[in-house]
């Protein structure tokens, strides 16, 4: 049974082999026969057995329950409604979550994530102080998702923060909303008998784009939703599982045991695995609102719990979060069909 578990895990961590250029518990050894055996040494501690597989019992339990019995039915569907409401400040928030991270970024020489040094400090703080603004929110946008395709290719350890990708995208759908620039001159260029409004060198070299993805901005919660399901995904996939010996190490330097008094493997797995969930609810679109709110939860025990973590570069994350918190899971998500697949389960549960 164990040789078949090693090989099982050796599969499923097959593909960060190739991406190495990575430490792991020692020095010298096989990265993929480090992470079996870490594995391995967590999952068959009697303890650790356990704890995860009640964890996993009860999460279970909590989500089929919830399915047939919907005992917050009323409650969700009024917080649902008065979300509405704030979808129209969706654009500001965006610009925030997005400007502030990368004017800090230029001013603190890294190329949007902290893991890489760089001097781009101009196209930042640009990109930033105009998202800021909310001038040329759509063609900025797209710019910035333009040069961060060109910092990947430049080096892919960019990719640490995909997450830009979604807000980018995002951004370039809904545009700049209000309060901002674009908003504040349209009003001056439309008024009658402005000397602006003869010029209007904003809107008019802007029309075009405004016309082309308009269309598109019911996918805003889509383009936001997949990079940041793969974000989670890869924070706990290839952050703490891939690299088992970094992660005991923060363990170790913030004292963690002693918040929740659990063996320090068992902390890497079980912050891997709520990471990985919440993910992968983002990609399919199932439970999207609780995962953002769940996401919202992680980042915010991050920022407490380890108080030299670089908090700018997390911003980005808790705009996207608090956005799909507000949208849902937008199209083509599996809310919808799950909802109506339960049907049944309520009906007999509910007899």
């Amino acid at each position: 049974m164990k040789r078949i578990l090693v090989a099982v895990l050796a599969l499923a961590f097959l593909p960060t082999r190739a991406l190495g250029h990575v430490r792991y518990v020692s020095e010298g050894s096989d990265p993929l026969t480090e992470i079996v055996e870490f594995l391995l040494s967590v999952l068959t501690e009697p303890l650790n057995a356990v704890l995860l597989g009640g964890g996993a019992l009860a999460l279970t339990l909590a989500v089929v329950g919830y399915l047939g019995l919907r005992p917050l039915d009323r409650d969700l569907r009024v917080l649902r409604d008065r979300l509405s409401d704030y979808e129209r400040y969706l654009p500001w928030m965006l610009r925030l979550a997005l400007g502030l991270p990368l004017v800090g970024a230029g001013y603190a020489g890294y190329l949007f994530t902290p893991a890489l040094p760089g001097d781009a400090r101009l196209l930042q703080v640009g990109l930033g102080f105009l998202l800021l603004f909310g001038l040329a929110t759509r063609a900025v946008a797209l710019a910035g998702l333009i040069a961060y395709v060109g910092a990947v290719v430049v080096d892919p350890g960019v990719l640490l923060a995909f997450e830009y990708v979604g807000g980018f995208l995002a951004l370039a759908l809904l545009g700049s909303g209000e309060p901002s620039a674009d908003d504040l001159l349209k009003r001056v260029a439309d008024a009658e008998g402005t000397a602006f409004g003869g010029v209007d060198p904003v809107h008019r070299a802007a029309a075009a784009l405004n016309d082309a993805l308009a269309p598109f901005e019911r996918y805003a919660p889509l383009a936001v939703r997949v990079p940041l399901g793969v974000t989670f995904v890869g924070l706990g996939a290839w952050e703490k599982l891939a690299n088992p010996g970094r992660a005991l190490s923060v363990v170790a330097k913030y004292d963690l045991t002693a918040l929740v008094p659990v063996d320090p493997g068992l902390w890497v797995v079980g912050a891997a695995l709520v990471e990985i969930a919440v993910g992968l609810c983002l990609l399919s679109g199932v439970f999207t609102r609780a995962a953002a709110a769940a996401a919202f939860v992680v980042l915010t025990t991050t920022l407490f719990g380890l108080p030299d973590d670089p908090v700018l570069a997390h911003v980005t994350l808790f705009g996207l979060s608090s956005m799909l918190f507000v949208t849902g899971a937008g199209p083509l998500a599996l809310d919808g069909r799950l909802a109506a697949a339960t049907k049944p389960l309520r009906r007999a549960l509910s007899a």
